[in-house]
C-alpha cells in the first residue's frame, strides 16, 4: 500500500481477520488482551478496537480488501491483499506490533501470536515487519537439487522410518548466514505459515491441497535425511527460497488453508521403493519457469478445471508419484483409534479424550467439563463442539482424525507446563 490510504476503490471487497493470544510460557488463552488495527502506514488512526475472550479470541471481523480476481490471475500485478498493523497489549505480557498482516477477501486470516509474560517490569514490545507475499514481490528461485538423496555414505545420520515431528526449527535466512535467528516452531504451524506465504488461500481447495502435500513432503525429507545437521548447521530447514521455503515470524494464516494442514498433517509424497519422502521443488510459474517441477499458478489452473489433488501433482512430477502416511506422530499421547468417535461410542479411547478435553476446559473455560466415563454422550458431543468451534474446525460435535489430534495438541500444549513444574 506505500502509506497511502486505501479507497474503497482499491478494496471493493471484505476480508476477515481473528486474533487469537496465547501465553508463550503456559499455552494459555490471554482474557481481555487489547488490539488496535490501523492501515499499514497510518498506524496513528485506528479502524477498529478489539478485546479478546476467555479463550483470547477476538471476534471475527470484516476489513477492506482488494478485489478476489486479484489474487486469482496469474497477469495482475496489482497487490491482491490489503495490509493492516496490529497492535496488541495484555496487562503482564510485552507488546507486540505487527506490520503487514496481509488480508484476502472472502477467507478468514488467524493472527496467532504467543506473548512473553513481562521480565521485571520492563516494558517491551517485539515489532514484526512481514514482508510481501512470494507470488506478489521477487524472492530468489530454489536452486534445483536431486529429489532423492542418497543415504548410503558412511556416517550420514538418516531415521529408520519417516516420523512426523512435533517440533522443526528453522533458521530464518540461508544457511551459512549465521546472524540468522533459529525458531523452534511446531511442525503443523510451520506447514501452515509456509502455505500462507506461498499460496494464495482464495485458490481452489484441491490446489491448496497439492501445494500443501509438496510442501510437507519437501519438509519431511528434511528431517528424514537430517539433511542440515549431516552438513554441521543446528536446524532442519531455513527460510530462504533459494534452499528451503519461504516462512515467516508471526505472519497470520488463513482459515483455508489451517484446516487443510490439520486434515492432511501426516501426509508425505511417495515414489516406489523409496522410502523417503520425495523433495518436491516447485516455482511460481509466472516470474519462474522449472520444468519438472510444480508451479503454482499451474496447480491452480488445474484445480480450476476440476484437478484432484493426486492428479495435480502427477502432472507435473510423474504418474509414479503417491501419497503415503507417516508411520508415526511425535509429542501425542496416544493415536487415533482409526474410527470416528460419536454419540454411542465407549470405551477407553472416549475416556482419554474426555480427560483430556477436561483438562483443556480448565484453560479455555468455554468449553464445559465433563464426566470422563468413557460413555460418548450428548454432553460430551457438546464439549467436543465448543471445542472445534474455538479451535476453528467444522462443529460436528464427533471426533474424527482431526479433531483427535487437535485435541492432543492443545491438550499436550496446556498440560506441558503442569508436568515441568
Amino acid at each position: 500500500m506505500n502509506g497511502a490510504t486505501p479507497t474503497t476503490q482499491d478494496t471493493p471487497d471484505k476480508g476477515r481477520l481473528q486474533i487469537n493470544l496465547v501465553s508463550d510460557i503456559t499455552a494459555y488463552p490471554i482474557q481481555g488482551a487489547r488490539i488496535s488495527i490501523s492501515y499499514t502506514g497510518i498506524p496513528e488512526t485506528p479502524l477498529e478496537q478489539l478485546t479478546t475472550d476467555s479463550s483470547g479470541q477476538t471476534d471475527i471481523i470484516d476489513l477492506a480488501a482488494p478485489p478476489l480476481e486479484y489474487s486469482l490471475d496469474p497477469e495482475n500485478e496489482i497487490q491482491p491483499y490489503s495490509e493492516y498493523t496490529l497492535q496488541i497489549s495484555a496487562a503482564g505480557y510485552e507488546s507486540v506490533s505487527i506490520a503487514g498482516a496481509e488480508i484476502l477477501p472472502h477467507v478468514t486470516a488467524l493472527q496467532n501470536v504467543s506473548m512473553k509474560p513481562v521480565d521485571n517490569q520492563e516494558e517491551n514490545e517485539s515489532i514484526f515487519v512481514i514482508p510481501a507475499h512470494t507470488l506478489y514481490a521477487t524472492y530468489p528461485p530454489k536452486i534445483p537439487e536431486d529429489e532423492i538423496k542418497p543415504t548410503i555414505e558412511s556416517g550420514e545420520i538418516v531415521l529408520s522410518r519417516v516420523v512426523v515431528p512435533e517440533y522443526i526449527v528453522v533458521h530464518d535466512g540461508s544457511p551459512r548466514d549465521s546472524t540468522a535467528r533459529n525458531y523452534y516452531v511446531k511442525y503443523k504451524d510451520y506447514i501452515k505459515n509456509v502455505a500462507s506465504s506461498e499460496i494464495y488461500a482464495t485458490w481452489p481447495e484441491d490446489t491448496i491441497r497439492a501445494n500443501v502435500l509438496a510442501i510437507m513432503s519437501f519438509t519431511l525429507n528434511r528431517v528424514y535425511t537430517e539433511w542440515y545437521r549431516n552438513k554441521g548447521y543446528d536446524f532442519t530447514i531455513t527460510s530462504s527460497t533459494a534452499f528451503d521455503h519461504k516462512w515467516i515470524p508471526e505472519r497470520n494464516i488463513y482459515d483455508t488453508i489451517s484446516v487443510i494442514v490439520d486434515e492432511l498433517f501426516a501426509d508425505y509424497l511417495s515414489r516406489p521403493n523409496v522410502k523417503q519422502p520425495i523433495l518436491t521443488q516447485y516455482c511460481d510459474g509466472r516470474q519462474v519457469q522449472c520444468p519438472n517441477w510444480m508451479t503454482q499458478w499451474g496447480s491452480k489452473s488445474l484445480g480450476d478445471q476440476g484437478y484432484s489433488p493426486i492428479e495435480i501433482l502427477r502432472y507435473y512430477y510423474g504418474d509414479d508419484m503417491y501419497i503415503n502416511t507417516a508411520e508415526a506422530i511425535s509429542g501425542i499421547p496416544s493415536s487415533w483409534p482409526g474410527y470416528t468417535l460419536k454419540i454411542g461410542s465407549s470405551g477407553n479411547k472416549v475416556r482419554q479424550m474426555q480427560e483430556q478435553l477436561n483438562v483443556i476446559a480448565g484453560a479455555y473455560p468455554a468449553i464445559p467439563k465433563i464426566t470422563a466415563d468413557g460413555i460418548y454422550g450428548p454432553a460430551t458431543a457438546e464439549a467436543v463442539r465448543v471445542f472445534q468451534k474455538v479451535f476453528g474446525l467444522p462443529q460436528t460435535g464427533e471426533v474424527d482424525y482431526t479433531t483427535w489430534y487437535k485435541i492432543s495438541e492443545i491438550y499436550v500444549g496446556v498440560s506441558r507446563i503442569a508436568e515441568l513444574n
